[in-house]
């Protein structure tokens, strides 16, 4: 029972390092785009941006989603034990492997796409970057915060 608790918290804190990372670096790059002088425009996108990556990535994506899928799987950690899920614990919960086909899909898709982005952002110029970057930002937090809550429930059933 050790064992799984140990790879259910791995899991958790694996997936919490892999997106506090990503907020951490994206970060920066809005504390830049700080440095800019705002027009009225900057504002009205960074309010409307912000709004929709809350509620489509942060409400939608994870609390209704993504991070119910994992809590599952964090559960599953325990009644479908085996050596590799527990090594790659936060790999498992993220639907990277043993998965129906259509999460596993998903994981796959959803990681390209991100990767994509991640070019496509980097020839966006400031402060537009860091306008956008704060809506992923919030997103990402808003994903991390929703998969600790229901993942802890789902350990305490």
């Amino acid at each position: 029972m050790i064992a799984i608790r140990l790879a259910q918290a791995w899991a958790l804190l694996g997936f919490i390092a892999i997106l506090g990372f990503a907020v951490y670096r994206l970060g920066g790059h809005f504390l830049v785009a700080w440095d800019m002088p705002f027009a009225w425009y900057h504002w009205l996108v960074l309010i409307a941006n912000t709004s929709f990556m809350a509620y489509s990535e942060g409400y939608k994506g994870f609390q209704k989603s993504y991070s119910i899928k994992f809590a599952n799987r964090l559960k599953e950690l325990e009644q479908k034990p085996t050596l590799i899920r527990q090594f790659l614990a936060p790999l498992y919960c993220m639907n990277y492997f043993s998965a129906i086909k259509k999460n596993l899909i998903l994981a796959y898709v959803l990681t390209i796409a991100i990767i994509l982005l991640i070019i496509i952002f980097n020839y966006i110029p400031q402060p537009w970057r860091g306008i956008l970057d704060v809506g992923v930002v919030v997103g990402l937090s808003w994903g991390i915060m929703a998969t600790i809550v229901l993942a802890l429930k789902a350990l305490k059933k």
